[in-house]
């Protein structure tokens, strides 16, 4: 336990004690510093989804539990942040998590509206399903804070607050009723933080400029990148060059700030009309030195995407989903 009283205790005693929690959230953020208290999270691995082979420890996600005060002032200080980057227009546009009015479901509509209006003129779309691995963890502070004073303009009691909150955080691993030795975080954000998954989507933001470049379109849904083209089926040899010159720009930049693309977990489908993905002659793209097949379907953001864009093969999936859950009642 991080907390001497546990939180269900405090919000029944919020009346009295809201001054006193105001008093410690103001003088945080005006003095641009958060205590070493408020730093030190215990870190629970939770499997990234049920079935998930438990033996390996790839399938985990380590959930960072933080002391309830420190999430009331990344509370306030995500706020205003979020209400500074809002007012100068400094979100970037095709990024849909952590954001108001922005979800896994704009960033379906987004895509697939990219996708169906090109096949209305007969065009084919490749869409790349990239994975990130283990992104949260792999951030570099340094590059970081480097980006938050350059890129958006963070300066003095701000920019030293977010230095505090970020720089050195402690940790200890809880598995299986026992706590490992405490340690150092020297590369992440936590998982389990207010103000961690908006500092990441920040820490990427210069991706959009880096396939834009390469003439293809972006949206991101925290670390789960989409990359696609459209291009007609006679331009196809075309199309798969720039999008494997694009993966591999990608790549760089991700390797310059520390992160890593598993080109193992990519997926690849081609999207339009049968009589158009028919015509296609392209069944694996070199990609990163790898041969990577062209996939039929894909579960995109829980969406089973299918290369005729009929959806067929996610009714399928939520009715069998359904009939097990039915079984089970």
């Amino acid at each position: 336990m991080l907390d001497p009283v546990t939180t269900f205790l405090v919000r029944e005693s919020v009346d009295l004690l809201l001054p006193f929690l105001t008093t410690l959230v103001n003088t945080s953020l005006m003095q641009g510093r958060l205590p070493a208290s408020q730093k030190h999270a215990i870190v629970t691995p939770r499997l990234k989804r049920s079935g998930l082979d438990p033996t390996d420890i790839a399938n985990f996600r380590p959930v960072s539990n933080l002391t309830f005060m420190s999430k009331v002032t990344e509370r306030v200080a995500a706020s205003q942040l979020n209400a500074y980057l809002s007012a100068n227009g400094l979100m970037p546009r095709h990024q849909s998590a952590y954001r108001k009015k922005h979800s896994t479901e704009t960033a379906m509509l987004r895509v697939w509206s990219d996708v169906l209006t090109p096949a209305d003129v007969r065009e084919v779309t490749q869409l790349g399903l990239l994975d990130l691995s283990a992104a949260f963890d792999c951030v570099d502070h340094n590059i970081l804070l480097h980006g938050l004073e350059v890129a958006f303009g963070l300066t003095h009691t701000a920019f030293e607050w977010i230095r505090s909150f970020q720089t050195d955080r402690m940790q200890q691993v809880s598995y299986c009723g026992c706590l490992s030795l405490m340690q150092c975080v020297l590369f992440g954000v936590p998982q389990g933080s207010v103000l961690g998954p908006l500092l990441y989507v920040l820490y990427t933001t210069e991706l959009e400029l880096i396939v834009a470049c390469q003439g293809l379109r972006l949206h991101m849904n925290a670390d789960n990148c989409q990359v696609y083209l459209n291009t007609s089926v006679e331009d196809v040899p075309l199309a798969v060059s720039k999008f494997a010159a694009c993966v591999a720009d990608i790549n760089a930049w991700l390797s310059a700030c520390r992160l890593r693309l598993n080109a193992v977990k990519m997926q690849l489908l081609w999207l339009s009309s049968s009589q158009l993905v028919d015509r296609v002659d392209c069944h694996d793209v070199l990609v990163l030195g790898t041969r990577t097949a062209i996939s039929d379907t894909a579960c995109d953001l829980g969406v089973v995407t299918d290369r005729e864009l009929s959806l067929a093969a996610h009714v399928m999936a939520v009715c069998r989903s359904g009939y097990n859950q039915l079984r089970q009642l």
